[in-house]
């Protein structure tokens, strides 16, 4: 019977070593899995663990938060915070660096998606090499234009490759939630599958990827990475804009009226994200 490697817990992002070729690391930020420059160090932590480790072929991304896999970037963080974060190897600012890296990372990385994966949580996903949803629970959307934002981490080079350039203007302009079946559809996600069997589902695929060779593995994802993934140069000029937008007076405004509306509390956040954000108006 297998048995679990030793674990360990960065704060709130948790790394669980289920056998030497496979990981699961859970996000565990409650009430609603903001993800803020505090949490830059953890999973650039992380990331460099699985660039290096000489054993691991798969790591599962998932939530211990229920209803959230990643929400949003934290704008109650002082922009100061996220400006101050040294850029990483790749040369791009802290968080468009570890999300190119996880892609291009010889590892084959999966999101399974139980609640909202929006903002950060959506790009979280498309930087894997693979996405599972749960199709009564999971919930995507990049909402930053409905805010006057634009959005930082990379899907604007992502999403068109992966859904096509007219879906993927419909997800970043409309702002709107996009559930289960539809990001299914869409191709958003893999697969859309019911929530009981979603954990099930993602456990065997791992498993079954963890069995097999790891030079075949990274070579193989690489080839692929070749013919698919944007290169870094399309990546860069999303996080510069995001940076920019949140100092302009009109997402501002936006802002401080979500805040005041609860955005950043528990409890009734879904009538707060997606395009409801663009009704709140400037």
């Amino acid at each position: 019977m297998n048995r679990p490697e030793p674990s360990f817990t960065t704060q709130e992002i948790k790394l669980e070593r289920r056998l030497p070729s496979y990981w699961r690391v859970t996000f565990d930020m409650p009430p609603v899995n903001i993800f803020g420059p505090r949490h830059l160090p953890q999973l650039g932590d992380i990331i460099t663990a699985i660039e290096t480790d000489p054993q691991l072929k798969v790591v599962v991304f998932d939530s211990a938060v229920d209803g959230f896999f990643i929400t949003h970037y934290d704008f109650l963080a002082p922009l100061e915070d996220s400006l101050q974060v040294p850029p990483g190897p790749t040369g791009l600012q802290a968080l468009p660096d570890m999300l190119v890296r996880l892609s291009r990372a010889p590892v084959v990385s999966i999101a399974a998606i139980r609640g909202r994966a929006t903002g950060v949580g959506s790009e979280l996903a498309l930087a894997s090499d693979m996405r599972f949803a749960s199709r009564e629970k999971a919930i995507l959307s990049q909402w930053e234009v409905g805010a006057g934002l634009v959005p930082g981490g990379g899907p604007m080079a992502r999403l068109p490759r992966l859904i096509g350039r007219g879906r993927a203007l419909e997800v970043l302009l409309g702002a709107d939630d996009i559930h289960g079946d539809l990001a299914e559809r869409y191709g958003y996600v893999n697969r859309s599958l019911p929530d009981a069997e979603l954990d099930g589902f993602v456990e065997a695929l791992a498993m079954r990827i963890a069995s097999f060779d790891k030079d075949a593995i990274a070579e193989t994802k690489h080839l692929v990475d070749v013919a698919s993934l944007p290169p870094d140069v399309e990546i860069k000029p999303e996080w510069d804009a995001f940076l920019a937008s949140r100092g302009r007076p009109a997402s501002r405004n936006t802002l401080t009226a979500l805040r005041a509306r609860g955005f950043h509390r528990a409890g009734d956040v879904e009538s707060r994200l997606g395009f409801h954000v663009g009704q709140i108006g400037d």
